[in-house]
C-alpha cells in the first residue's frame, strides 16, 4: 500500500461499514436513472454478490465504486472516507474483470509488477509480493510464463493475483468466471471463495449466475430496475423471497395466481384461478380481496402425502411429463390450470415414477407457500 493510500485509509471510521453506498443515484442521460436511491452497508471481510439481468444496475454500482463511473447524486464511502472524488488508482482497490485483461506480450511476473511500478515500488519489494500472489493463487511456477501460454483457469488466477498483489483489502469482480467452460466455473467458484476467506478481504462480486451468487456469497443483492429488491444471506433469499421477482430469480419456482379470501393470524387462504382454497403464509398481502402470487419451490412438494405430516396442503395435479435426471426425477404438473407446475423427487427405490396423464394428489406444508405481490 502506497502513501497515498495508506493516508486515505488512516482515519478512523464514523460508521461499522467499510463500502457504503448512501442514497446513490446514476443517470448517464440526465432523466433515466439506472440506479435508483441506492443504500447498502458492507463489513469488512464479506463476500457480497450483487445479482440481477442485464440492465439491472448491479455492473454500474461496481463501476461506481471502482471509480471508472461517478455517481449522480449521493456518497459512497470507503472506510468511513468518501471517494467520490478519488481517482480509481489512489482507492487501493483491486479489479478483476471477465476477459481477464492480462499483457499479452508480459510474462505473468510482469502482469503483476506492473501496478506496483505505478505506485512506484522498489524492485525487491515488487518481487517479493509477485511471489506472493502468485503463491496465493498456487501458481508460483508460473511467472515465466506468457498469458498466451495458460488455460483460462490459470489465466483467471493470474488475473485474481494482479488485484491481490498490492495488498488490497476490497477486491471487485465482474463476471469474472463468464468465459469458462462449466466444469471450470464451478471449480473457480470455490477457489476464489477459499482464497478470499483465507486472506480475510472484501470482495464485491457481480454476477447474473444465481448458483454463483448462492455458492459464494456471505449476503447476496438480487438487482432489479436500479434497485436491491432484496439484500440477504444465499438460504434467506431461496427460501424466503419476499416478492415476486425474487423468488422467480433465485432458483427454480413454482406460481399459482389468486386471490386472498381470507387473513388468519399466519396464514392466509387464496382462492386460485380454477377456484380450488390453498393455504399460505402471508408475505408482502394484507388484506382480503388483494391479488397475490403464490410460491412453491419444486422440491418442497410431496407426492407421498404420509410424509409430510398433520397441516400439509393437498391439491389434485395431471401429470403432464416425467423426466429422469439421474439423481432426481423431475415432473411436471398440471396444477389449478397452471401446465409448468415442476416437482423435483429424489431418485429412491421407493419413488413411482409418474406416467403422464396420470391424475394424483400433491402436497405441501403451508410454511412453504409464499402469498407475494401479483406481478
Amino acid at each position: 500500500m502506497n502513501n497515498d493510500q495508506g493516508a486515505f485509509l488512516a482515519e478512523n471510521s464514523q460508521s461499522d461499514a467499510f463500502v457504503e453506498f448512501e442514497r446513490v443515484q446514476k443517470s448517464y442521460d440526465g432523466e433515466t436513472l439506472v440506479v435508483k436511491d441506492l443504500n447498502l452497508k458492507m463489513p469488512r471481510g464479506e463476500f457480497l454478490t450483487m445479482l440481477g439481468p442485464s440492465g439491472s444496475g448491479k455492473t454500474t454500482c461496481l463501476m461506481m465504486l471502482a471509480g471508472f463511473e461517478t455517481a449522480t447524486y449521493g456518497d459512497i464511502r470507503l472506510d468511513g472516507r468518501p471517494i467520490n472524488n478519488i481517482p480509481p488508482h489512489k482507492r487501493g482497490i483491486g479489479m478483476v474483470f471477465q476477459n481477464y485483461a492480462l499483457f499479452p506480450h508480459m510474462t505473468v511476473a510482469e502482469n503483476l509488477s506492473f501496478p506496483l511500478e505505478v505506485r512506484k515500488m522498489g524492485k525487491s519489494d515488487r518481487e517479493a509480493k509477485v511471489k506472493r500472489a502468485l503463491e496465493m493463487v498456487q501458481m508460483g511456477q508460473f511467472g515465466g510464463r506468457r498469458p498466451s501460454q495458460l488455460s483460462g483457469g490459470q489465466q483467471q488466477r493470474i488475473a485474481l493475483a494482479r488485484a491481490l498483489v498490492f495488498e488490497a483489502e476490497l477486491v471487485l469482480m465482474d463476471e469474472p468466471l463468464g468465459a469458462l467452460d462449466k466444469q471450470l466455473r464451478e471449480h473457480m467458484q470455490f477457489e476464489i471463495k477459499r482464497i478470499a476467506d483465507n486472506l480475510g478481504i472484501t470482495v464485491v462480486y457481480v454476477t447474473h449466475d444465481q448458483t454463483e451468487a448462492l455458492t459464494m456469497s456471505d449476503r447476496v443483492a438480487v438487482f432489479d430496475d436500479g434497485r436491491i429488491q432484496q439484500l440477504a444471506p444465499p438460504d434467506e433469499l431461496y427460501e424466503a423471497p419476499q416478492n415476486s421477482f425474487v423468488a422467480q430469480f433465485i432458483g427454480e419456482n413454482n406460481t399459482l395466481d389468486g386471490i386472498v379470501t381470507e387473513m388468519l393470524s399466519d396464514r392466509c387462504i387464496v382462492r386460485l384461478d380454477d377456484g380450488s382454497l390453498i393455504d399460505a403464509k402471508p408475505v408482502n398481502v394484507t388484506s382480503v380481496g388483494e391479488k397475490t402470487r403464490v410460491s412453491i419451490r419444486p422440491e418442497r412438494v410431496e407426492t407421498r402425502i404420509d410424509r409430510l405430516g398433520e397441516g400439509a396442503h393437498t391439491i389434485k395435479a395431471e401429470v403432464m411429463e416425467f423426466i429422469y435426471m439421474g439423481d432426481i426425477f423431475r415432473t411436471r404438473l398440471k396444477v389449478a390450470g397452471n401446465e409448468d407446475f415442476i416437482i423435483k423427487t429424489r431418485n429412491a427405490p421407493d419413488q413411482v415414477r409418474l406416467e403422464p396423464g396420470r391424475q394424483i394428489e400433491i402436497g405441501w406444508l403451508p410454511a412453504d407457500c409464499r402469498a407475494l405481490d401479483a406481478t
